[in-house]
């Protein structure tokens, strides 16, 4: 369609804003529920310290696998009134409901990390077309406030799933079990999280309409793919010396696991290098066929073609949820332990401060509900989107760093707004900046590839973690938290070669 014949997109409303992102408050309680008590309930169930990285494996994993492909499938989804997100939302929400109602019921530890597995996958299906759909939905200039109000949902949704335990205990429900085992306060709290989460998801699967792809021509944001992809072409003319690389990389990991003697959980390290380079090798011979519609050749040769800000926003992402990960798998172990004196998980000192791990998270989200309606806007009419991003990261790099400075677990509440500050930012700056930066007809592919710089630095966090910790920090979790102070901090510095309006170059 001739630029001259077509339309903007109508803006949307407050509610409009509102309906398009309030699923998102169901999957993050989802998410909350996951991130503040699965340690908890690993422990409870027998687990050690050292082997909680290796459990948490199987959350990154699948979100590495799953967010690349839903992405690739809902860009080429139309499913009438249903539409081309929608229908991920609706998948990934039941699911999701069903890993949450049986994770409590989990006698024994491999069956709650098989279920977490399946929890993160569930949620990963509903939760990457939702970063899409903001894009899908709203023109340019309302790109910053969309993932703004989706920030402010996730800190609401995440504040109810972490405080929730908390608040069942001030209730009166049990929050021990004699001999062990998981408390009722985590069971009805995982129980509430599944239904809520359906709710909110069934929301925004009912309050909105998705533009069909006539709707998106006529805006001049085709969503259709033709057969004469470039992406294709490109990766046809690539030489399979850097899948040689790649494969050769993962051999050398496993080959150190042996001879050095490192934690197993590193051979997946491995594994997943091996992977890529000959995954790569196939899609490359693909291409060359002239193998357009195959799935794999769309997504290597999309991974391989990344538009530069998207290349320099993913190391940021690299570093910024390395620090995170960190976080998650580590808080509970580290407050019971240095600010409870209580590391038995049988103990009750260990289940209180698991219920205040639970207020901590609830604060540093709650910190990035308002910051991102009040906060971020301010700061990037000021400073710039890129800056802007880059004082937030800081600001979450001193939260953990002061993890070594405060005694009181109280206040701590002190170091989750810092934390809280940098976690707004980082759910909505970089998404902000990509949406207006992306092609529309690969918005799903590329934030579900974007998202892989999330995964990635969990995996090496869960597998590399461990064997650290165990050869220098035996039973001291606390210096934990210096690692994700000094990693968030590459992360903000790695923010000086983000620059917004570099577009969709693809030059290195």
């Amino acid at each position: 369609m001739d630029k001259a014949t077509t339309i903007e997109k109508p803006r949307q409303s407050l509610a409009g804003l509102w309906n398009i992102s309030f699923g998102f408050f169901g999957i993050q309680i989802g998410f909350a529920l996951q991130n503040a008590n699965m340690s908890r309930i690993f422990q409870s169930l027998g687990s050690s310290l050292d082997d909680l990285p290796a459990l948490w494996i199987a959350a990154p994993l699948t979100g590495l696998l799953v967010q690349p492909v839903v992405g690739h499938m809902s860009d080429r989804t139309w499913l009438g009134r249903l539409g081309r997100r929608r229908p991920y939302f609706v998948a990934g929400a039941l699911l999701a409901t069903l890993s949450l109602f049986l994770m409590p019921l989990s006698s024994q530890l491999l069956m709650a990390a098989l279920l977490l597995w399946t929890l993160d996958a569930s949620l990963n299906i509903s939760m990457e077309p939702f970063r899409a759909f903001v894009g899908d939905m709203l023109r340019k200039d309302q790109h910053t406030a969309g993932y703004a109000v989706q920030t402010a949902f996730i800190g609401a949704g995440a504040v109810l799933g972490s405080i929730f335990p908390t608040l069942l205990d001030k209730w009166g429900v049990s929050n021990t079990v004699a001999g062990g085992g998981i408390p009722d306060t985590v069971r009805y709290s995982f129980w509430f999280g599944g239904a809520a989460l359906f709710l909110a998801v069934l929301w925004t699967v009912l309050s909105t309409r998705e533009y069909s792809p006539d709707d998106m021509a006529r805006f001049g944001e085709s969503a259709e793919h033709p057969d004469d992809d470039t992406t294709l072409r490109a990766l046809a003319s690539r030489t399979l010396t850097s899948s040689v690389v790649w494969t050769g990389a993962g051999a050398a990991v496993m080959l150190a696991v042996a001879e050095w003697s490192l934690e197993k959980e590193v051979y997946l390290l491995g594994g997943l290098l091996i992977a890529y380079g000959l995954a790569s090798i196939v899609a490359i011979q693909l291409a060359r066929r002239g193998s357009s519609s195959n799935m794999l050749a769309n997504i290597v040769g999309d991974f391989a073609g990344m538009p530069t800000i998207m290349k320099r926003l993913a190391l940021v992402q690299f570093f910024s949820w390395s620090a995170l990960f960190i976080m998650w798998i580590n808080t509970t172990p580290v407050v019971a332990r240095n600010f409870y004196h209580s590391p038995d998980p049988a103990s009750s000192g260990f289940q209180d401060a698991g219920n205040w791990v639970g207020v901590l998270f609830a604060v540093y989200n709650g910190v990035a509900a308002v910051a991102a309606l009040a906060l971020l806007p301010l700061l990037a009419r000021s400073l710039g989107k890129a800056r802007t991003h880059m004082a937030c990261l800081l600001c979450g790099a001193a939260g953990y760093a002061s993890f070594f400075v405060i005694k009181d677990p109280k206040m701590l509440v002190i170091s989750e707004i810092g934390i809280g500050i940098a976690w707004a930012s980082i759910l909505a700056m970089p998404y902000a900046i990509l949406a207006s930066s992306l092609p529309q007809r690969k918005l799903g592919i590329y934030m579900g590839l974007f998202n892989i710089f999330i995964v990635i630095p969990q995996l090496l966090v869960a597998t590399v973690m461990g064997s650290i910790m165990k050869a220098f920090f035996p039973n001291q979790p606390i210096w934990t938290m210096l690692a994700a102070a000094m990693v968030m901090a590459i992360a903000a510095l790695a923010m000086l070669r983000v620059t917004p309006d570099e577009r969709t170059s693809t030059a290195a």
